[in-house]
C-alpha cells in the first residue's frame, strides 16, 4: 500500500492513525490506496502503538429503550463519534448480569474509560471500579474522589413536592417502580427529597402514600390502588415521566380527572411530556451525557478534569396536570 500511495510505510501508519504530521493531500492518497486494496485498519494494531483503544464504555441499569438511557446514549454517541471514538455498552437488568459484570469487569480490557450511569453501587462494587486500570466517570451520582456529572435528585424532588404543597395539597403520594430495586441510584434520592419536603412542611410521611408499579408501563396498578382508597392522595409525584404518562393514561381510562380530581407531577421532561401537558421537574439529560463523554475523553488522554464534580441545574415545568386540590378534599 505504501508503494501504491507513493509514500513510506511510516507515513502510511501515521495517516491511518490520523496523525497531524501527515497533510490532507497525503492522507487522501493513503486512504484511497487502502480502499483500492480493501484494507481494513486494525484498531488492535493501532492500540499497540498508541496505548489507546479509542473506545469509551458505558454501564447502565435497565433497558436501553428507556427515555433516560436512550437520551444518554444518543448524546454520548454523537459526541464520541465526532471525536472518532467508539461507544460500547454494558447493560444490567438483573442480579445475574450484575454479578457477572463486577466479577469479570470486561470494560477493563475493552475501553479507555468507563462511564457509570445512575447505578446504585454497593461498597464492594465501588471498590472494584476504583481498582480498574482505566478512569471511571459517574453520571448522575457522586463517588468520593471520582469524576462525576450529575443533578441533585434530592433537591429536585424537594422542589417538585414544594410546588404541590404550595398549591394546597396535604396528602401527596409518590409513585415509583420496583422493577429496578437495588439498581437505580437516582430513584432513591427522589423519594428522599419528597419525604424531606413533607417533613419541612410538617406533613406526615405516610408509608401508605408510596405506590409501587411493576414497570414504567404499569400505570393501571396505580389507578386501581387509588380507586380502592377511602382517602386517596390529592396529588401524585412520579419518579419518571415515562411512568407518569402511563399513570395519566390509566387515570383517564378509570374516569379520574387530572388535575380536577388529582394532580400529577413527573420527573425528567420526557419528549412526550409537553404534548400531554405533563407538569414535571426537568433535567438536562443530553447535557449530562455530553459532559460525561467529555470527561471520559479528557481522563483517557491522561489529563485531569476541573472541577472534578459538576452539578447541572434542574427546573420545574408547570403544565396542565397540576392544580389546586379538589374543594371536596379535606387536605
Amino acid at each position: 500500500m505504501a508503494e501504491l500511495a507513493g509514500v513510506s510505510v511510516a507515513t502510511v501508519s501515521r495517516a491511518l492513525r490520523g496523525s497531524s504530521l501527515v497533510n490532507d493531500a497525503t492522507r487522501e492518497r493513503v486512504l484511497a490506496a487502502a480502499a483500492d486494496l480493501s484494507f481494513s485498519i486494525s484498531r488492535a494494531a493501532s492500540s499497540l502503538a498508541t496505548g489507546k483503544l479509542n473506545r469509551i464504555a458505558l454501564l447502565v441499569s435497565g433497558r436501553l429503550n428507556s427515555w433516560f438511557n436512550g437520551s444518554v446514549l444518543d448524546a454520548m454517541y454523537e459526541y464520541l463519534h465526532a471525536a472518532r471514538q467508539e461507544l460500547i455498552i454494558y447493560r444490567i437488568v438483573d442480579d445475574a448480569q450484575r454479578i457477572e459484570f463486577f466479577a469479570t469487569l470486561p470494560a477493563r480490557r475493552n475501553a479507555d474509560a468507563l462511564v457509570v450511569a445512575s447505578f446504585a453501587l454497593t461498597t464492594t462494587e465501588r471498590q472494584r471500579l476504583r481498582n480498574l486500570a482505566i478512569p471511571v466517570i459517574y453520571l448522575n451520582q457522586r463517588v468520593r474522589g471520582a469524576a462525576s456529572v450529575a443533578i441533585n435528585d434530592l433537591e429536585a424532588a424537594r422542589t417538585g413536592a414544594q410546588h404541590l404543597i404550595g398549591l394546597g395539597h396535604r396528602r401527596i403520594g409518590f409513585v415509583t417502580t420496583s422493577q429496578l430495586s437495588g439498581l437505580t441510584h437516582s430513584a432513591a434520592d427522589r423519594v428522599h427529597g419528597y419525604r424531606a419536603a413533607l417533613t419541612e412542611s410538617c406533613l406526615a410521611n405516610d408509608p401508605n402514600l408510596i405506590f409501587h408499579a411493576t414497570s414504567d408501563a404499569d400505570g393501571d396498578s396505580v389507578a386501581t390502588e387509588l380507586l380502592s382508597r377511602s382517602s386517596p392522595p390529592t396529588a401524585l409525584m412520579v419518579a419518571s415521566d415515562e411512568l407518569a404518562l402511563s399513570v395519566l393514561a390509566a387515570l383517564g381510562r378509570a374516569g379520574i380527572d387530572v388535575p380536577g380530581d388529582i394532580s400529577v407531577l413527573g420527573f425528567d421532561d420526557h419528549a412526550m411530556s409537553e404534548r400531554f401537558g405533563l407538569s414535571t421537574v426537568a433535567q438536562p439529560v443530553s447535557e449530562l451525557g455530553r459532559l460525561a463523554a467529555t470527561m471520559a475523553l479528557t481522563l483517557a488522554s491522561g489529563r485531569s478534569v476541573r472541577p472534578k464534580s459538576t452539578t447541572l441545574p434542574t427546573h420545574l415545568v408547570q403544565r396542565r396536570t397540576t392544580g389546586r386540590p379538589p374543594r371536596r378534599s379535606k387536605s
